[in-house]
């Protein structure tokens, strides 16, 4: 199944549940305000999801001048990759990360933290970039996007549904199962959609990270960068929507016990073991 299906099939699974939410708040009319809306969120997600999230975290666009070495960096590695040179954004905050987004190979956009440019070396940067130009590569940017944008709808609608339930209760009278029923699917609607995230980013983040080794030829820098980040995204947390977490290359949402159940990134030790073995077999 190649990635315009999986994006199609994911999108499809959450207009559902947008219809879903219209259905138990107003019936046959709230189907189709649900319809027309997911309809808009899906074209949105589609066009605009990269300027969307770019506009979440404040991102701005780099010019050449004022950061030459990112752009050789991300020349070569476009070039080495065989995919277009993407826009590269910065992101005001310190703490470390990075995510692409856009359409595809050539509407791609690349961002990094203030952060996480002060924090690794050279070789190390070029591993965590050469990752998100595997992001890019694999087509796996438009999904990503797609799944942030219409996953935070769901997620603001089941939460303003929650309210509407709980403040309507006591203006009236209701049937109370149906005010239980509308509860509980308030509820599961962001934790389905939590999952359909879950379903797309962990095996992502794993063949990102072997295509980016091949790709720049380091993966042990890549490897060094991960431990690095991960240590330092507990240290400077990231204020990230959690309807984006699966977009970077670390978790921003830290973390432990059951929440590590619940991760959109696979485990970081799994991720740095399997990089170390491809460093050994390169070398």
């Amino acid at each position: 199944m190649n990635n315009f299906f999986k994006t199609a099939f994911l999108l499809t699974l959450l207009t559902m549940l947008l219809i879903w939410i219209g259905a138990a708040i107003g019936g046959r009319t709230g189907v189709i305000f649900a319809f027309a809306f997911a309809l808009v969120m899906n074209f949105c997600a589609y066009w605009f999801s990269d300027k969307i999230v770019l506009t979440m975290y404040k991102a701005q666009p780099v010019q050449e001048s004022q950061a030459p070495d990112l752009y050789a960096v991300v020349r070569r590695l476009s070039s080495s990759a065989g995919i277009p040179m993407p826009k590269i954004y910065m992101i005001p905050t310190e703490a470390p990360n990075a995510f692409a987004t856009g359409r595809g190979p050539k509407h791609a956009a690349v961002a990094v933290t203030q952060g996480i440019v002060g924090l690794l070396s050279g070789d190390e940067l070029e591993g965590v970039l050469a990752h998100e130009m595997a992001h890019v590569k694999n087509r796996d940017i438009l999904i990503q996007s797609a799944v942030a944008t219409v996953a935070g709808a769901v997620s603001m609608i089941a939460y303003m549904a929650r309210w509407a339930a709980i403040l309507g209760r006591g203006g009236g009278r209701r049937d109370s199962g149906n005010f239980i029923g509308l509860l509980a699917m308030t509820i599961v609607a962001p934790i389905a959609a939590m999952l359909i995230q879950l379903a797309i980013s962990r095996t992502r983040e794993y063949q990102a990270d072997a295509t980016g080794a091949h790709i720049c030829r380091k993966p042990a820098s890549l490897a060094h960068a991960l431990s690095k980040l991960q240590d330092a995204s507990k240290r400077i947390p990231l204020k990230a929507n959690p309807s984006t977490a699966h977009m970077f290359i670390v978790n921003p949402l830290v973390g432990g016990g059951i929440a590590k159940l619940f991760s959109t990134h696979p485990p970081m030790e799994e991720r740095i073991a399997r990089l170390n073995a491809m460093a050994k077999e390169m070398a």
